[in-house]
C-alpha cells in the first residue's frame, strides 16, 4: 500500500473510464492509504476496495436494458434516474454480490464526497461499513434534478460533484503529499456555464435549498479554477493525473454497450501506458 491519496472524479456513465484504471491498479496490486470518491467515482471505488476486478464494469454494462436500473421508468416511478433499490440493494446483495468481508480488510481510509444541500458545503463521509455506508455512496451519486434528496442523520444530501468535483485539496489537507487523480473529462476540457433553462429548473426545484442553485450557477467557475490548481499541483509533485486523451462521445446516461466497453478499455490502457511513470512518482511512499 502506498502512503498516498487516490482521488476519483464522477461523471455518471463516463465513470467507466475510472473502472478501467482501477482494474489495472488491481492487476498490479496498487493500493492507497486514502481514497476519495465523488459520485460515480465513489461507486467504482467500492469495487476497487473490495478487490473485485471488473465488477464495476459489469454493474455498468449488464443492466442497461433493465428499466429499473436507469432511465425514464425509474425516474417517473421512483424519483431517481438510477433506481436506488436496484443499484444499492438488488445488485450488491443478490445479482452481483459485493464482497463486504474483503472491503473490511482494507487497511486505509475511504470517503464518499457528498453535498449538504442546506449548507452548500461538501462533506467527506467515511466508508467503514459498506452495509451501512452505502447510503453515503448513494448520496454522492444523486445528481440534481434527477434524484431525490438523501437523508443521512439530520442532513439532506446530493451529488458530491456539486460542491467538490475533484477533492484533491481535501486529500492534501489530510496530509497526503502525493495524490493520484483520475479524471473522466478529457485533456483540455473546460466546463461551460449551465444554461438559463437548467438554472431556471434548479431554482424552481430547490426553492427551499437555494445553495444548490448557487453552487450550480458557479460550478463552471469553481471547476475550471480546480483544473488550474491541479496543473500547478502536478508541477509541484503533489498530483499525478490520469484522464482520457480525447472526448469519448459517451453521455452521462449512455446505453451503448460498445461505447462503454471502449471507454473502459481506454481507461485500462491509459493506466498501463503511464504505469512506469506512476511507479516512479509513488516511489518512496510505500508503507511497510
Amino acid at each position: 500500500m502506498y502512503q498516498a491519496g487516490l482521488v476519483l472524479e464522477g461523471g455518471a456513465m463516463k465513470g467507466i473510464y475510472t473502472a478501467g484504471v482501477l482494474d489495472f491498479f488491481l492487476d498490479k496490486e496498487i493500493s492507497f492509504s486514502s481514497c476519495y470518491g465523488v459520485s460515480a467515482g465513489a461507486c467504482h471505488l467500492c469495487s476497487f476496495l473490495s478487490g473485485q476486478r471488473k465488477r464495476a464494469y459489469r454493474v455498468a454494462i449488464n443492466y442497461l436494458d433493465n428499466k429499473r436500473y436507469c432511465g425514464a421508468f425509474s425516474l417517473l416511478t421512483t424519483g431517481d434516474l438510477f433506481g436506488t433499490d436496484m443499484c444499492y440493494d438488488l445488485i450488491p446483495n443478490y445479482l452481483d454480490p459485493y464482497d463486504y468481508e474483503a472491503f473490511g480488510n482494507y487497511g486505509g481510509k475511504a470517503y464518499a464526497v457528498v453535498t449538504n444541500i442546506e449548507t452548500g458545503l461538501p462533506e467527506y463521509m467515511p466508508l467503514e461499513d459498506m452495509r451501512r455506508d452505502i447510503l453515503a455512496v448513494r448520496a454522492s451519486s444523486s445528481m440534481p434534478l434527477v434524484s431525490r434528496n438523501v437523508k443521512i442523520g439530520d442532513g439532506l444530501y446530493l451529488d458530491g460533484g456539486i460542491s467538490d468535483s475533484v477533492p484533491i485539496a481535501k486529500s492534501i489537507a489530510d496530509g497526503n503529499g502525493k495524490n493520484v487523480v483520475v479524471l473522466t473529462k478529457e485533456t483540455g476540457f473546460r466546463r461551460e456555464a449551465a444554461s438559463a433553462s437548467q438554472l431556471a429548473l434548479l431554482r424552481a426545484r430547490y426553492v427551499k435549498y437555494p445553495k444548490v442553485y448557487e453552487l450550480m450557477k458557479e460550478r463552471h467557475v469553481n471547476y475550471n479554477r480546480m483544473l488550474d490548481d491541479l496543473e500547478e499541483q502536478v508541477e509541484e509533485g503533489s498530483a499525478f493525473v490520469i484522464r482520457p486523451k480525447k472526448k469519448s462521445g459517451v453521455s452521462r446516461v449512455e446505453r451503448d454497450e460498445k461505447k462503454l466497453e471502449a471507454l473502459y478499455e481506454e481507461g485500462y490502457r491509459d493506466a498501463g501506458e503511464c504505469y512506469l511513470e506512476l511507479l516512479e512518482y509513488l516511489s518512496g511512499s510505500a508503507m511497510e
